[in-house]
């Protein structure tokens, strides 16, 4: 009894886990792929972390430790293989957004925001993991990523291009940053900008003649020994300074102003959602690549602990990064355990090498920063919205445009508002169609070889009937009935996509619908749910007259059934003719 106890737990413990499960039956030659990717995946993570920290506004050994326990916690509770988690140039700018206002200039205040911001976005995670809510995945549909994406991108570049020509902006909105650089040329330093042009043709160089080489690590170990040899600091190039390994002072936390915690609730929660759903792009793509399932709410769990973790290790929000996935992936990683390698590298840079970092030049950041941000601009994927999708490319280019002109927070939740209203809007005026049938008796949408049948409509409505879409559907069908050129006798509706789940106010429109269908003489026919509807109606005791309402199997059941009533109706015509 203890061992089947005991057998339980284990087994829950590896649903929980089911990075431990892959690990536990782990394919030995697998290992030397593992450490192949690990190594490359810890060397494009070590730059970059560093350039994040910049971004987000906390120190640098922050962007560190939000890169190693990070990605040990997600190894053993995320289902991707692949996935590789840590700082995220989208998040991180939103981050940055929400705390810069609540800091006011202060360098521990706005560490501790993020930190408490980090593990509310966890514990947001978690919550909707035990909920089930993998589908929040859908919520930002592609047209507002694309658009929030492309707008955070050209953000991100504008204001890194201040710390990459030597000088700094005074106004915080990008619009006036734009309208006023002409003013800010005469306060570019020289040296800076040859800094930054120097990293940007290494990261350029590499990407072309070794496309596999972690070119933001070369740069930087190039940009750096040149700063330590030559003391860029002396010459004015900014240096990140001394790096340690101090964690916030446990003082600090005494004198902790609680109620700033209310201002980050719903930033943490828009932020978690726009993790998960960036996160779950990347691992839907690549499991589908190397042909496996992932589970969006065990993701959703993963993403949480692994938020906590770098909270815990007072670290910043981390996500799915697509391209350090894509660094493994091409260097042939094949398990979780190539995140476990890469922060036992990270972890050992942090104990033995912090030193070197000071001399890092911020200019260099800031072009990885751009350099990056560069990968995420995606204008074709718009024009193509336009080609075949009008509301998608509205709906894409105002998040974009109210992402750069009101910023990156309010222009989020407008793009997220503005694609639940054309959700509802389609929901409440759905598309229909008239439906025919062709020389093979197929029954289509009308067209050029689909007729309508003689004296009846047969009618679709894309969207489930509710409440404030029935009178709509009601109006839509005496319209087609009123504006029909021949008489209409029977009018065949398709139950599948419209009749959903039981709803008394849909019921009773129906009712009412063959009320003003008896006064024009015209039969309803529902095709589809036959004994789902007749039983809906039975328990809520509406009672529509039946000589006016008929149910059908399928739409060629219901063809059949007007076909044979009108042969009824027919014989008896023409027997009342030969009496």
């Amino acid at each position: 009894m203890e061992k089947a106890t005991n057998k339980s737990i284990w087994q829950k413990i590896l649903i929980w886990m089911p990075g431990l499960a892959t690990m536990l039956h782990y394919k030995r030659h697998y290992f030397g792929n593992d450490v192949k990717a690990g190594l490359s995946v810890a060397a494009v993570s070590l730059p970059v972390s560093i350039a994040y920290a910049e971004l987000t506004g906390v120190g640098a050994i922050a962007g560190l430790y939000s890169t190693i326990l990070p990605l040990i916690v997600y190894a053993l509770f995320g289902s991707s293989r692949q996935l590789i988690v840590g700082p995220d140039t989208a998040t991180c700018a939103v981050v940055a957004a929400v705390v810069f206002p609540l800091a006011a200039n202060d360098p521990i205040l706005r560490w501790q925001l993020v930190v408490i911001l980090t593990i509310m976005i966890g514990i947001w995670c978690i919550i909707a993991g035990k909920l089930h809510l993998g589908a929040l995945a859908d919520l930002l549909s592609q047209p507002i990523l694309i658009g929030l994406l492309n707008g955070i991108s050209i953000t991100i570049m504008v204001d890194q291009l201040a710390k990459a020509l030597g000088f700094r902006y005074d106004y915080s909105y990008l619009i006036e940053r734009v309208v006023y650089f002409p003013f800010k040329i005469s306060q570019i330093h020289l040296l800076t900008t040859f800094v930054s042009f120097l990293t940007l043709v290494i990261l350029v160089g590499l990407k072309r003649i070794r496309p596999r080489y972690p070119a933001p690590l070369f740069a930087v170990v190039i940009m750096t020994f040149l700063s330590w040899l030559f003391n860029f600091d002396s010459y004015n190039v900014r240096i990140i300074g001394d790096v340690t390994s101090d964690f916030i002072p446990m003082e600090s936390w005494i004198d902790f102003d609680k109620g700033l915690m209310r201002d980050l609730v719903v930033p943490s929660l828009n932020i978690a959602i726009i993790c998960f759903v960036s996160m779950m792009i990347t691992v839907r793509s690549f499991a589908s690549k190397n042909n496996y399932e992932t589970n969006a709410d065990v993701e959703f769990k993963a993403l949480g602990m692994a938020n906590i973790a770098a909270g815990l290790s007072q670290g910043f929000v981390v996500s799915g990064t697509s391209s350090r996935t894509a660094v493994n992936d091409a260097n042939g990683g094949k398990t979780q355990l190539v995140s476990i390698i890469a922060a036992i590298i990270i972890g050992l840079v942090v104990l033995l090498f912090l030193s070197p970092l000071k001399y890092i030049p911020t200019c260099v950041l800031g072009v990885i920063l751009i350099y990056s941000s560069i990968s995420l601009i995606n204008f074709q994927t718009i024009k193509r919205f336009f080609k075949f999708d009008r509301d998608a490319f509205y709906l894409s280019l105002t998040t974009f445009i109210s992402v750069l002109v009101i910023g990156i927070i309010p222009g989020m939740a407008l793009a997220v508002l503005l694609g639940l209203f054309l959700f509802l809007r389609r929901v409440f005026r759905p598309k229909d169609q008239l439906l025919g049938m062709d020389e093979s008796g197929r029954i289509h949408s009308i067209g050029q070889d689909v007729q309508p049948l003689k004296n009846t409509l047969i009618y679709r409505f894309n969207s489930p009937l509710t409440y404030f879409n029935i009178a709509y559907f009601k109006r839509r069908i005496i319209s087609y009935i009123d504006e029909s050129e021949e008489p209409i006798n029977y009018v065949i509706v398709d139950a599948i996509p419209c009749f959903t789940y039981k709803d008394v106010s849909v019921l009773s429109g129906i009712d009412e619908l063959v009320k003003s269908l008896k006064v024009r003489n015209v039969t309803l026919i529902l095709s589809g749910r036959r004994k789902t509807l007749k039983n809906w109606f039975k328990q809520m005791n509406i009672k529509p007259d039946s000589h006016y309402l008929d149910f059908a199997y399928d739409l060629y059941f219901a063809v059949r059934l007007v076909q044979s009533k009108e042969h009824m109706e027919n014989k008896t015509e023409d027997e009342l003719d030969d009496d």
